[in-house]
């Protein structure tokens, strides 16, 4: 059965291989990009193959994550899969003009918000894969709630734990109603644009974070992984930083997202 599966950050990187991959197996994706004329690019190359529509919204504002939702809601009753995989690690603006970091803004608020309106088109089946990280440190509270100065691998390991942290959260609150919610670190070192730009290597090839992003969204293997992190690195379910797993820990960064959330509301 074909369905009908989001991808943000989808006009390069990951994002473009696992698009290129689910294209290819006959499904409707539809193509997040903050640069119109990459988002054209990555649209004109796929269409060729399958189905295939363009969504543009920069996700360090806020009010474009909101637009993109009612974009989508527009033209969509049903979205079967959520693959959350934007993400920025360096960047020469690093507040946004909500006045948060822009790697909390992009990797972690933006995903929230996005899955949260995104929900009522969402049936119990249906998957949310946000894009996690081998690198995760202890989040900083006032980090989440305003900017301050933060070294680029510092506010991205932060990000990235912040938005494990939430996905297990959701995952547990939605239970069986779902749909499930699944973190998952793709593979550290892949050879994306960011990997290229942050560390100055090639990185390793990008397939092998899109294929584990195509089993995520429709393998059975993850069927029941809802609030679980599934670890590319070393090709199973394994554990995150092990604030993830601390309750009180998860209760206050959620609330913190949320608090951000609602104040851009």
């Amino acid at each position: 059965m074909t369905k009908t599966i989001l991808i943000t950050g989808a006009t390069d990187g990951i994002g473009l291989a696992t698009a290129r991959l689910l294209v290819a197996q006959g499904h409707t994706v539809l193509l997040h990009g903050r640069s119109a004329e990459k988002l054209k690019t990555a649209q004109d190359e796929l269409k060729e193959s399958g189905m295939v529509e363009g969504f543009l919204a920069d996700l360090s504002r806020l009010n474009e994550v909101e637009n993109l939702a009612a974009d989508i809601a527009a033209k969509h009753d049903t979205l079967d899969v959520v693959i959350n995989n934007a993400g920025i690690l360096k960047t020469p603006a690093t507040t946004t003009p909500d006045g948060f970091d822009t790697r909390f803004a992009v990797n972690t608020f933006a995903p929230a918000l996005l899955t949260k309106l995104l929900l009522p088109l969402m049936p119990a089946d249906g998957r949310v894969i946000n894009l996690s990280s081998a690198a995760q440190s202890p989040v900083d509270l006032q980090a989440l709630s305003t900017s301050h100065p933060m070294q680029d691998m510092e506010a991205y390991a932060q990000s990235k734990l912040a938005l494990t942290m939430w996905s297990f959260h959701m995952g547990k609150e939605l239970g069986a109603n779902g749909p499930a919610i699944i973190a998952v670190n793709p593979g550290s070192l892949l050879g994306s644009k960011m990997v290229k730009e942050g560390f100055g290597i090639a990185g390793k090839g990008l397939d092998i974070g899109a294929q584990i992003l195509v089993r995520a969204a429709l393998s059975d293997e993850f069927a029941q992984a809802t609030g679980q992190y599934f670890d590319n690195d070393i090709g199973q379910f394994g554990a995150p930083h092990p604030d993830a797993l601390d309750a009180s820990e998860v209760t206050q960064v959620v609330a913190a997202i949320d608090a951000a959330l609602t104040r851009n509301t």
